[in-house]
């Protein structure tokens, strides 16, 4: 029996015209729910964030969400039989999902959440309070990281179902592989923060290495006036690509020997599926969330700092042979667990029961 099923994400809408990886997983869970034929109804662009902690800010988000609630309760499908959030969070947290499905009797269903009982206390307590209600509401809640799993297991509401869902691309097959060759190959958004902290990384761990290189550089933002200064005594090694589209990038990963990125607390990062897919072997830091996509190798600590860092990354670019190995191992990783008809079919395992309990 196909269904319709509401949408949402609140920290950012899939319709959002600023790229981020919220913005491409959402998309990517909506196509595998719909891989099916089942409707899948974007139900709100609201956007409920606050970055800073302004407790002003959040009342007035409240506000904007009962007005919404109370709209989508009244005007949602008549036939609509589940509600689907994606990434609930204490900057972010689902001001309209549990009303909503309360008022209409359906099942709500979470998608990569998160509880963070330190943040009860403090600048972000009213919304930290309103993203653990909204969990506790939740029927199932998918998770893609075992880290995630964590604090969603300490915290479980009653007998709430916690399934995994590993991170996954949007497509049904493998993209053609790289040749191995040329040259590395950095994929990141040029952003102040754990962006550029990635990239400080990066630039001291370049400045270890020896021997001849050339690093690629895809991505751009704000920060990008640091990062050329971070990257300038390297010269002509550092080349800048700028904003790729994706038939771009795909041809970036194609034409890299390896991708190197050391995660600063990604979730788990788009980026490294799709250098994997295409063959090539990955240099990231050995952390959460990063771990859960990555195909089984040794990866450097964050303890070992950059020069840790440096010394894999001098070793695999020496050792072609090894390159070449650990893409083999980090395609087959991909294609094993992390395309979209996995993904299809580990949702709608756990959703069709729920909504024969509810018809």
């Amino acid at each position: 029996m196909m269904a319709r099923v509401a949408f949402y994400a609140p920290m950012k809408s899939p319709n959002s015209p600023t790229p981020s990886g919220d913005r491409e997983m959402a998309r990517n869970l909506i196509k595998a729910l719909a891989a099916e034929g089942d409707t899948i109804d974007l139900v709100s662009d609201l956007r409920i964030y606050d970055k800073s902690g302004d407790p002003k800010l959040q009342r007035a988000l409240q506000h904007a969400a009962e007005k919404e609630a109370r709209k989508l309760t009244s005007d949602l499908p008549s036939d609509t039989a589940l509600w689907v959030t994606y990434h609930n969070y204490y900057k972010a947290p689902d001001l309209l999902g549990p009303q909503v499905c309360k008022a209409r009797g359906i099942p709500y269903v979470q998608l990569e959440s998160t509880r963070a009982s330190s943040r009860l206390t403090g600048p972000w307590a009213d919304f930290a309070a309103a993203a653990h209600r909204a969990c506790d509401a939740a029927d199932v809640i998918f998770y893609h990281t075992a880290n995630d799993l964590i604090t969603l297991e300490r915290d479980r509401f009653g007998d709430q179902v916690l399934t995994e869902l590993p991170p996954f691309l949007p497509v049904s097959g493998l993209p053609p592989a790289a040749g191995g060759k040329g040259p590395m190959l950095t994929v990141g958004m040029m952003r102040h923060g754990d962006k550029l902290a990635s990239y400080q990384i990066l630039a001291e761990a370049l400045s270890h290495l020896a021997g001849d290189w050339h690093l690629n550089i895809a991505g751009d933002g704000p920060a990008r006036p640091e990062i050329e200064a971070l990257m300038a005594p390297f010269g002509e090694r550092v080349s800048f690509l700028g904003q790729l589209d994706r038939n771009a990038l795909q041809t970036a990963y194609e034409h890299a020997s390896l991708l190197v990125w050391p995660g600063v607390n990604e979730a788990y990062g788009m980026i490294y599926l799709e250098a994997q897919a295409a063959g090539l072997p990955v240099l990231a830091q050995d952390r959460p969330g990063v771990r859960d996509v990555l195909a089984p190798a040794t990866y450097p600590s964050v303890d070992a700092g950059a020069q840790g860092f440096a010394k894999h990354l001098q070793t695999l670019m020496e050792d072609a042979p090894l390159r070449r190995s650990l893409g083999a191992v980090a395609r087959s990783h991909v294609a094993d667990r992390h395309l979209l008809p996995l993904a299809t079919a580990r949702l709608w395992a756990t959703l069709r029961p729920l909504l024969k309990e509810t018809s």
